[in-house]
């Protein structure tokens, strides 16, 4: 398959000059080669607003503010699946220059994910994978200067966006963009190293099934269930072979699970062990995941034990 890498590609006016598209766009969608659609921050400009078409220097300084208490998914590793459309919410503060009107249409911001250098290079062939939100961060004062700000982050596992290698820590940015509505000239301002994230693999286990049921006590009862990945490259989840996975079991009348034992998935990712049927109760197996992949627990199965 083709992996198509989110990327910054250039600043300024030319890159604001690529984004005269429909939001709709496949290509433009979070930022296919270039900022994100709502970086051209009124909606109703033409596209020689943006670009050299206009035979003038059409950029200017960046807006004057700064991103800080960047926080995105709440601290918690991104999952990611197969080809699900995953929204990551990003909060942060905005600071900027008392003169600068956050709420008009000529102005915009939101965050972004990176992973190795930070966007907004001037240079025509800069390409990194970069994550933005399809619309703009919505931002409530808390004071002339300040702004409390939120955003979202859209990832489209199904559109080519991800390879398995970016199951890996990522940094947050913040980028910020003005336009002069009297002679068209745009400014974008660009911060990184606001934080950092995980994106991980999505795991999953199908439900156990332990059998056979009823069982008397003492008996051997099987206890099954198969653990796959998200391959973001395929799309598809295949097994997850090789992995430790947890049996775990909780007696009925009580809360809690507790550990069994440990076994191995097989290379298909099917997970298979025996134990001996002492109480009713119920088993399930946890995969206690790893760095670039989540968690997983399947669902329980309640065995009756005679």
């Amino acid at each position: 398959m083709r992996i198509r890498a989110t990327v910054a590609a250039v600043s300024g006016a030319l890159a604001l000059s690529a984004l005269a598209v429909p939001a709709a766009s496949a290509d433009a969608a979070n930022g296919f080669g270039t900022p994100p659609a709502w970086a051209a921050v009124s909606a109703g400009a033409a596209p020689s607003t943006f670009g050299a078409a206009t035979g003038v220097d059409a950029t200017m300084a960046g807006p004057d503010v700064t991103f800080s208490k960047m926080k995105v998914n709440g601290g918690k590793p991104i999952v990611v699946g197969a080809t699900k459309h995953r929204t990551v919410q990003v909060t942060y503060t905005l600071t900027h220059a008392a003169d600068l009107d956050i709420t008009s249409e000529d102005f915009a911001n939101g965050p972004f994910l990176y992973l190795k250098s930070m966007p907004g290079s001037v240079q025509d062939d800069f390409e990194q994978p970069v994550l933005f939100g399809d619309e703009a961060a919505s931002c409530k004062a808390t004071s002339p200067t300040t702004a409390s700000c939120k955003a979202l982050v859209d990832i489209r596992p199904g559109e080519g966006q991800l390879a398995n290698s970016y199951a890996r820590s990522w940094k947050a940015g913040g980028l910020a963009i003005q336009r002069d509505p009297n002679t068209g000239q745009v400014g974008d301002t660009w911060q990184g190293d606001l934080g950092t994230t995980r994106l991980q693999r999505e795991a999953k286990l199908t439900g156990a099934n332990a059998a056979p049921e009823p069982v008397k006590k003492g008996k051997t009862i099987t206890v099954t269930s198969k653990l796959t990945r998200a391959n973001w490259e395929t799309n598809k989840f295949p097994g997850y072979g090789g992995q430790p996975v947890k049996l775990q079991f909780k007696k009925k009348g009580t809360s809690v699970f507790k550990d069994v034992k440990t076994v191995k998935t097989s290379s298909t990712g099917a997970v298979k062990t025996t134990v001996k049927a002492t109480a009713d109760g119920s088993y399930r197996f946890v995969f206690a995941g790893s760095w670039g992949t989540s968690t997983a627990t399947s669902a329980a199965d309640a065995i009756d034990v005679k």
